[in-house]
């Protein structure tokens, strides 16, 4: 158990140093990414179709790339942020990448679901576009952004698991250098449930904090 412990500690911080600055890297460029594809469409703010056109192309561009191929794609570019293309903070710049576009879907499709008679009585009431925004929008959609965003660490849990098949560290590197390649089941088995364990927590403190803000209303 010592042994056990020794081992999937360290992994398990590394972990969560790769989930928490990638979602944080990635929710500083998807966000005011979300927040254009929004307000350039037909029934924004800014209603500009082609621009629009462009970056949903970008979006969905980046979307479709597997992730392993993507931080492949990406190690001359990791290379010369980080220094390195191997290691934990490595994988932090993929990660951070692949999940941009995911948030910008979620923010988008968050300020979509606000009521369109809000935004319209801001408008009357002589508000400023950014301030309809930051003041209106964000604050109606706070629930289902941060339902958004929890599923994007979720999958940046996963993501991270398959980033240890190429150097990236954390419990699917453990899983997959002790686990697997030494036949330590006992490794692989652990890692695997504390993966679980940690995205069960995610959604439950997710859930949890997207149920308080609806019920504040």
């Amino acid at each position: 158990m010592t042994e056990l412990a020794g081992l999937i500690l360290p992994s398990f911080l590394q972990t969560l140093f790769m989930v928490a600055v990638s979602t944080l890297l990635a929710a500083i460029l998807g966000f005011p990414l979300g927040i254009l594809l929004y307000m350039l469409a037909p029934q924004g703010l800014l209603q500009n179709p082609r621009l629009r056109v462009l970056l949903e192309r970008i979006v969905n561009a980046l979307r479709s790339f597997p992730f392993i191929i993507l931080m492949i794609i990406l190690f001359p570019v990791t290379r010369f942020i980080v220094g390195t293309s191997i290691g934990t903070s490595a994988a932090v710049v993929p990660l951070a990448i692949a999940a941009a576009p995911f948030v910008a879907r979620v923010v988008e499709s968050a300020l979509e679901g606000v009521d369109r008679g809000i935004v319209e009585a801001a408008l009357t009431s002589g508000a400023g576009k950014m301030r309809i925004v930051f003041s209106v929008l964000v604050p109606e959609a706070a629930p289902a952004l941060v339902s958004g965003l929890t599923l994007t660490i979720i999958n940046l849990v996963g993501y991270s698991a398959m980033a240890g098949a190429i150097g990236g560290g954390g419990l699917g590197d453990l899983a997959i250098r002790y686990g697997y390649q030494r036949f330590r089941i006992d490794i692989m088995a652990a890692a695997v449930i504390v993966i679980i364990l940690l995205v069960e927590g995610v959604q439950f403190a997710g859930t949890r904090i997207a149920r308080d803000m609806l019920r504040r209303r």
